[in-house]
């Protein structure tokens, strides 16, 4: 067992002095003041805070690699950063390629998670989407297919947790409808779609809208859109807070729309500078104890994982991490 003393943990969203002691990964007591026995090792958290560990879906690489074309080795060095960087729970985030890459590459994260806890999903973001608002090449695209989507799960090992689609193409709303049926969190993206249709994929399941205001059709006078219907609709909207491509000021109307409880942040394609928690107090405004939610609570919420993850409570896995 180990016993994190005289820390600042973050309970029910604030601060407080507290011990929190895990045993094989998972959190077993929470009191102002644990005394251990002879078994027991003690980490002094004294000035420090204990915060949940950041929960980011959206992980296309890092340190120059790339999911979709690193080998084992390159992800190692992927899964290395994230680790530096306070995040205890990475979804591998694969875009549109070609179905022999594809199945190559989710068998190696499938390999890769037996010796990374942190991995605990892999997101699949394409080849489900829209030739107009992908950035990938058109012959790597496709209409959704069921039948397809069970060969990439099983090249997975299950482990597909989390589906972009654009809702627009064929047979979008059907395919949507069943894969959500079968556990697996449908969020909408890389999408020309009208109001209309993004209402429809709603209701037949979709969760949530992937990289909020890029790549999606746009609120105009004629129709919301894609970006003004993750406004509209309750639902979970995932964004990047680097105030680039998404602006500080698209950032506070997010906020204020959605509030922190349906905002996820999500890393850029190439997170070298990833400041997403430090960004999203100093664009936002927001006090660290509500921040955090946008990194934590709501990501593991949308994916599902509330249970094990996000929020630092007995029974949870010990997923939390010492700053200060």
């Amino acid at each position: 067992m180990i016993l994190y003393k005289n820390g600042s943990a973050l309970l029910n969203g604030a601060l407080v002095k507290t011990d929190i002691v895990a045993n094989h990964g998972r959190i077993i007591d929470i009191a102002p003041e644990i005394v251990p026995d002879e078994q027991t090792e003690v980490v002094d958290c004294s000035r420090r805070y204990i915060l949940p560990a950041f929960v980011d879906l959206c992980c296309y690489g890092a340190n120059g690699y790339d999911f979709n074309t690193a080998d084992e080795a390159g992800m190692k060095k992927i899964m290395e950063f994230y680790e530096a960087h306070g995040v205890g729970t990475v979804f591998p985030t694969l875009k549109a390629d070609s179905d022999e890459n594809l199945c190559k590459q989710l068998a190696l994260i499938a390999q890769l998670a037996k010796d990374y806890p942190e991995i605990k999903g892999i997101h699949l973001d394409g080849p489900f989407t829209s030739p107009q608002k992908s950035d990938c090449a058109p012959e790597l695209l496709q209409k959704p297919s069921m039948d397809k989507f069970v060969t990439y799960q099983k090249a997975a090992e299950g482990k597909i947790k989390l589906i972009t689609v654009a809702p627009e193409l064929p047979d979008a709303l059907a395919f949507i409808s069943e894969v959500t049926d079968s556990r697996v969190t449908v969020s909408l993206g890389r999408s020309n779609a009208d109001g209309e249709t993004v209402a429809n994929a709603f209701k037949a399941g979709a969760k949530g809208v992937t990289d909020w205001c890029r790549k999606m059709s746009s609120f105009d006078e004629g129709d919301v859109g894609l970006a003004g219907s993750a406004l509209l609709h309750n639902c979970y909207v995932l964004t990047a807070f680097d105030g680039k491509r998404v602006t500080g000021d698209a950032l506070k109307l997010l906020i204020k729309t959605k509030g922190v409880n349906k905002t996820v942040g999500i890393t850029p394609v190439d997170p070298d500078a990833y400041g997403g928690l430090a960004n999203t107090v100093t664009l936002c405004g927001l006090p660290l104890a509500e921040a955090i939610k946008i990194w934590t609570e709501s990501p593991a919420a949308f994916a599902g994982l509330s249970g094990r993850v996000g929020t630092i409570a007995v029974n949870k896995d010990a997923d939390f991490i010492l700053f200060g």
